[in-house]
């Protein structure tokens, strides 16, 4: 058998499936920037060319994964009420994103047009339509809810461990009297209370 045919054979085994579910075995063992089309064809055991042959580009590997992570979220037990719908899906898209590593990076300024992407967001339009949203309204709130949430999460996931961040000895009355004021606030809280905190802002626009 020739090296070409050898090369079509891995191109109809594999699927484009088994092409998403390997880099994103990739992502979580090594993490966003060492994440490649070539990595990815090494985990397979194939050539690059085969990976590029099912993807076409790095880019649309990207828009694939990220519908890929949108996968993991639930739609069952949705509250009834409009508002409080928004919160749970909003509450369960940042659970998909931090379920997978760098997933908020990963996420952040992909746009595909693809079935779990826009089942969530089919969803959460939804929910702001029923609460009384109009539809510009509800379009623009379900971006801000997204962006906001992505915003978090990537920095949530990119946090260093607990200990001292510099920022008490940095911010004083003389240089930055305004943060000065609000530091102990800037450093308290969780990312989880922080998220809630933000989420309440974004919708207190929306109609009760």
């Amino acid at each position: 058998m020739t090296n070409e045919q050898v090369g079509e054979d891995a191109v109809d085994r594999l699927t484009r499936t088994a092409v998403i579910d390997a880099a994103l075995q990739v992502l979580e063992e090594r993490g966003l920037e060492k994440l490649s089309t070539r990595a990815v064809a090494d985990r397979l055991g194939v050539r690059m060319n085969t990976v590029l042959w099912h993807v076409k580009t790095k880019a649309r590997m990207l828009e694939l994964m990220a519908d890929a992570v949108l996968a993991g979220i639930r739609y069952d037990d949705l509250p009834a009420a409009p508002r409080e719908r928004v919160r749970e899906l909003a509450g369960r898209y940042r659970q998909a994103l931090l379920a997978c590593r760098d997933g908020a990076a990963l996420v952040t300024g992909t746009y595909p047009a693809e079935p779990h992407t826009l089942r969530f967001a089919d969803r959460l339009v939804d929910a702001l339509l029923r609460a009384g949203a109009d539809e510009k309204q509800a379009a623009w709130t379900a971006w801000t809810v997204s962006y906001f949430t992505l915003g978090l999460a990537q920095e949530e996931q990119a946090a260093p461990a607990q200990g001292d961040d510099g920022l008490a000895r940095a911010v004083t009355a003389d240089t930055y009297p305004a943060l000065q004021r609000t530091v102990a606030y800037l450093r308290q809280g969780s990312f989880e209370e922080r998220f809630a905190f933000g989420l309440d802002a974004i919708l207190s626009r929306v109609p009760e």
